[in-house]
């Protein structure tokens, strides 16, 4: 069976540093390009839940991230299969090596729990595979993990941060939780999902996303993402 760093080794070919969240022109929510602020459009308006957010990559449109991101919940299972053991070893070998970073950010000494950002439309959130993978596979996260949130029924739009969007499915009475999901493009999901989790009761908490989605065609994304070290260094995170 191949390790994780056999699984993950052609990852670093096209997974892409984010800079910290200090860095001028980067959103210190999210992590992406700025227009010389200090978040993002998006990020700027949207109500805030997460105490931290980090993503292990950039995720450019149609790049190879962006369509594994894809692929890995919506291909047939042959094909689906090896690229969700695939993401499973990215998870592992980062939070093995960054968890502590995270956490620290977020202003805990470690997570209690961990959980999954729910899908968005709940009939396919009972077969979401990230929740497996996460709760299953990953060995630094598999005992703590607990499916503290499903999809509501309440009506939300697609993209607005609100709590009511999901529904906890326990009490919390201060834990730290990691909340998990594979990508950020608005952030309306992982801070509602957020905002649920402190409506509830958890104590700190923070979001870490595989890939955070960009646009290398918008303004200036492109001279900035061909700046970024290469290849990917596991070594260190955005909040190192």
């Amino acid at each position: 069976m191949a390790t994780v760093a056999e699984l993950t080794g052609p990852y670093g070919a096209f997974m892409l540093n984010p800079p910290s969240p200090a860095t001028p022109s980067v959103c210190r929510v999210c992590l992406t390009f700025t227009d010389g602020y200090s978040t993002c459009y998006r990020c700027g308006f949207q109500s805030e839940f997460a105490d931290a957010v980090l993503p292990v990559s950039y995720s450019i449109h149609f790049g190879q991230l962006h369509t594994i991101l894809g692929a890995y919940k919506r291909a047939s299972p042959q094909a689906a299969g090896p690229l969700q053991m695939q993401l499973a070893a990215v998870l592992w070998r980062f939070l093995a090596l960054h968890e502590t970073c995270l956490a620290r950010a977020a202003g805990a000494e470690r997570f209690d729990l961990v959980t999954t950002v729910p899908s968005g439309v709940a009939s396919r959130d009972d077969a979401h595979p990230l929740r497996r993978i996460v709760s299953t596979i990953v060995e630094p996260t598999r005992d703590r993990f607990e499916r503290l949130l499903m999809r509501s029924g309440t009506p939300v739009p697609e993209r607005s941060v609100d709590p009511l969007k999901y529904s906890p499915t326990m009490d919390l009475s201060g834990e730290s939780v990691l909340v998990i999901d594979d990508t950020w493009t608005t952030g309306a999901n992982a801070q509602s999902a957020s905002g649920a989790l402190k409506t509830t009761g958890a104590g700190a908490v923070a979001v870490l996303v595989i890939g955070r989605h960009i646009h290398e065609s918008y303004q200036d994304n492109a001279a900035r993402l061909r700046a970024l070290p290469k290849p990917f260094d596991w070594s260190t995170c955005a909040r190192h």
